[in-house]
């Protein structure tokens, strides 16, 4: 995969290549990604992890996430650690089935996750959106995006999202255990702070599917203990980086809505370029912070950049234990403790794989760890212990 844009590498929303029947919207859609930019710019959500003298999350940095609903960590992966994944990344895209169903990739070895019984490997037609408009996920993507006309070499499927990605990938598994976002977790979901689930999202250029408008939470939107923190967040570690044409867009303050009309939002627009969103863009080892119930979502990449997004999110406890899942990510369940405390292993398989690799770095101490005694090792048992471990998802 030698044609993968090189990390850092920008485009100028000028040289979109849109692949749409209608020139009148390809060229709203390109004022649209250019207002979008000068949106996102003008917000003060974005620079270091910092944390005062005793350890609390920089004020500046809560209230801009909790006000827009998302925040830009820069520069949190090196170099090094980028490379590990791209390393990953390539022997990832090797090892995809020929097509959907195979059993063998394009070298006829056995295919990524061809034994795996826990959902893996999500695919769609090139620039499609196989999500919105469906009852998919529950009926959540509500709106169906814009589908543009892909290359005629172009493959009839393509994977757009790989679940359970931390059993494929030791590099996306130490950007689990990164101790400065871990803590940023415990600030936000509190120090007993538990796993939703993972994913790597891939964004071909010219290929890339979208992911249409939706706020991410199935349950709690009529609980009376409801707020704008109940169905956690997730982070989104960027790779190459991302930019208006091929990343996620917000709309922000929409997590503090309660369940949103997103049928409505689009009607009103007269299309689904929602006029309050803002696209997130990051640079390379950027990683964003995104309140799951914000209205958010993708357009089809037709750019000449991909993107690839290491994503994980996490929950409060409260917010899952002894509550029945919404049954997206798995089968649904009730989450009691000995569920959760399965799930969570992950941290601290995590952490420890972290500490090896980057041995200067200050390892994140989880509290519920220090108060049951659980010690995790990362070795060879527990890289095995790792296959389907997204049956046990946090899904709310």
């Amino acid at each position: 995969m030698d044609n993968l844009g090189a990390p850092g590498n920008k485009m100028s929303t000028s040289a979109i290549a849109t692949k749409s029947d209608d020139s009148h919207d390809e060229a709203a859609m390109a004022t649209y990604l250019r207002e979008g930019e000068q949106r996102a710019h003008a917000l003060a959500n974005h620079g270091p992890i910092r944390f005062d003298a005793d350890g609390t999350l920089h004020a500046d940095i809560l209230d801009a996430y909790w006000g827009t609903g998302f925040y830009i960590f820069e520069g949190v992966l090196g170099a090094d650690e980028r490379a590990d994944i791209e390393a990953d990344l390539f022997d990832i895209l090797e090892r995809l089935p020929t097509k959907r169903g195979s059993p063998v990739d394009a070298k006829g070895r056995p295919a990524l996750a061809a034994d795996c019984r826990a959902p893996t490997l999500f695919w769609s037609k090139p620039l499609g959106d196989p999500l919105g408009g469906t009852d998919l996920a529950n009926g959540r993507h509500p709106v169906k995006m814009a589908e543009p006309r892909p290359e005629p070499d172009a493959p009839e499927e393509i994977v757009f999202v790989i679940l359970g990605s931390l059993q494929f990938s030791e590099a996306c598994l130490r950007v689990y255990g990164h101790p400065g976002l871990l803590a940023v977790a415990a600030q936000i979901n509190g120090e007993d702070f538990v796993p939703f689930n993972e994913a790597l999202f891939i964004k071909e250029p010219g290929r890339g599917a979208s992911v249409a408008w939706h706020q991410d939470g199935v349950t709690h939107w009529g609980s009376p203990n409801w707020d704008e923190g109940t169905h956690g967040f997730n982070f989104m570690a960027q790779l190459y980086g991302c930019t208006a044409a091929n990343g996620v867009w917000v709309v922000p303050g929409t997590h503090k809505l309660g369940k949103v009309d997103i049928a409505a939002m689009v009607a009103e627009a007269g299309s689904v370029r929602l006029p309050d969103a803002v696209p997130i863009i990051c640079a390379p080892g950027d990683v964003a912070i995104c309140n799951r119930q914000t209205v958010h979502g993708s357009f089809a990449n037709t750019s000449p950049d991909w993107r690839v997004t290491v994503n994980f999110g996490f929950h409060r406890r409260a917010s899952v234990l002894d509550v029945k899942g919404g049954g997206i990510h798995n089968a649904p369940a009730v989450y009691d403790a000995e569920r959760i405390r399965q799930r969570s292993r992950l941290i601290g398989y995590a952490i420890d794989a972290r500490r090896q690799r980057f041995p200067d770095e200050t390892p994140f101490v989880h509290k519920p760890f220090v108060e049951t005694g659980q010690c995790f090792k990362w070795n060879t048992a527990a890289k095995a212990d790792l296959e389907d471990y997204n049956l046990l998802d946090l899904s709310i």
